[in-house]
């Protein structure tokens, strides 16, 4: 992978490191704030196309059904303190629009970072994809309450509790059951939710929810500490296709 394209990553989900020590979730280095603490997060304070935000307004449009090639199984659960990431085997691959991204990598928000007409939900996974010449699209599966939910039940058994600690799986799990039934989705164009916020993301979150049970939703945040989503941004003049 190249090494630009690493760090994108890296910062798409928080993972620890020097760079990310800058920002949080709340107070002086929260989002409102993320634009004034490095000068390579301006585009956090001027992006025309930022992300998450609220869905409304949809398009009809002929959206081809998204294809999944998921094979493979989280390897291991990492906690940068900023969420908990689900790093995946090479091998799993989504097609959308005529282009086949491979999945890298899952990690989680609380309360979901998208709203859907104006309603927010109590989690968020984010699937991060990678194309061959480097374009990043992210499934976006929000969670309501209902019942318990089986798979989150294995990553959360082994969600590491300090930040920076990470753990191989003990258990198989895999993506494709993290998902609804349903793979109805929005498309639209958008960015990074955590500095440095670069655009040109391409965002497709599903119409339909799975769900997960309280408890589930009160063992991530107590891991976490603090809610992990930045606030919905000015859609602007951009599209969400459906």
């Amino acid at each position: 992978m190249l090494p630009a394209l690493a760090a994108m990553l890296t910062l798409l989900a928080g993972t620890a490191g020097a760079a990310e020590e800058k920002w949080s979730y709340a107070g002086e280095t929260g989002p409102e704030h993320w634009a004034a603490l490095d000068p390579a997060y301006a585009l956090c304070g001027q992006g025309a196309n930022q992300s998450p935000v609220n869905l409304s307004g949809m398009i009809e449009a002929e959206l081809e059904p998204l294809k999944f090639d998921y094979t493979g199984l989280v390897t291991k659960m990492r906690n940068s303190g900023h969420t908990a990431q689900a790093d995946y085997s090479a091998g799993s691959f989504l097609t959308a629009g005529g282009t086949t991204y491979e999945l890298k990598q899952i990690h989680f928000h609380a309360p979901s970072e998208h709203l859907i007409e104006g309603k927010q939900f109590p989690l968020e996974a984010q699937f991060v994809h990678v194309s061959a010449d480097g374009q990043i699209a992210v499934l976006a599966v929000v969670y309501d309450l209902g019942e318990a939910n089986p798979e989150l039940k294995k990553l959360w058994r082994q969600m590491p509790k300090k930040i920076g600690e990470e753990v191989g799986m003990a258990a198989q799990v895999r993506a494709e059951k993290l998902l609804p039934e349903n793979r109805d989705y929005y498309r639209l164009s958008g960015s990074l939710t955590t500095p440095p916020c670069t655009e040109g993301v391409l965002w497709l979150v599903l119409k339909n929810q799975s769900t997960l049970c309280a408890s589930q939703v009160q063992q991530f945040s107590e891991v976490m500490g603090h809610p992990n989503n930045r606030p919905a941004q000015p859609l602007k003049a951009r599209a969400v296709l459906q």
